[in-house]
């Protein structure tokens, strides 16, 4: 059960996508939030820029879509930025993590710069903290890769945030 804070607690986004096999392995529900300061050239989501752009979606509404779907593997935060709504994500992810789906955030910042930017008021590390999975760093054009899964550029990596928080060094992963 939702408390009334959980309850009013709301995230920007530009969509939802229920069913996708491209934003992480397995079944995952996907949540494009909106608004990014990144502005990367040749995004994939530049719609999804814009601050004041995209509608409001409680956690509790997308709680129901989550739990609506038994064929789910996890869920997937793509922006957007979903650093820059990393109090209301976190506070999804715990609810996520509850009914035990993995979760893949995607963030044009890297995890040096989000480790070492994190405090109190930004909830980058709640927002770590329960994800699985973080792909990192912008998209740059000049390194765009097609084959590269889960990734659009070379240099976007693929973090595994439980065996880097474990060992107390980054551990990449292949998904």
């Amino acid at each position: 059960m939702l408390t009334d804070t959980e309850n009013n607690t709301y995230l920007r986004i530009a969509g939802i996508t229920d069913d996708s096999i491209v934003d992480g392995p397995g079944i995952r529900l996907t949540i494009f939030v909106q608004g990014c300061p990144h502005n990367c050239e040749g995004c994939h989501n530049p719609q999804t820029h814009d601050f004041s752009a995209g509608t409001e979606i409680s956690i509790a509404e997308i709680m129901v879509k989550i739990s609506a779907n038994p064929l789910l593997d996890g869920v997937t935060f793509s922006g957007g930025e979903p650093f820059c709504q990393a109090k209301a994500l976190s506070r999804l992810g715990s609810m996520i993590r509850k009914k035990g789906l993995d979760i893949i955030a995607y963030s044009g910042y890297t995890y040096e710069y989000l480790k070492s930017h994190a405090d109190c008021e930004n909830y980058f590390d709640d927002l770590l903290n329960v994800c699985d999975y973080l792909v990192d760093g912008p998209f740059i054009l000049a390194e765009r890769n097609i084959d590269l899964r889960f990734r659009g550029s070379a240099n976007q990596r693929i973090i595994d945030l439980k065996k880097t928080a474990k060992e107390g060094r980054m551990i990449t992963a292949e998904l």
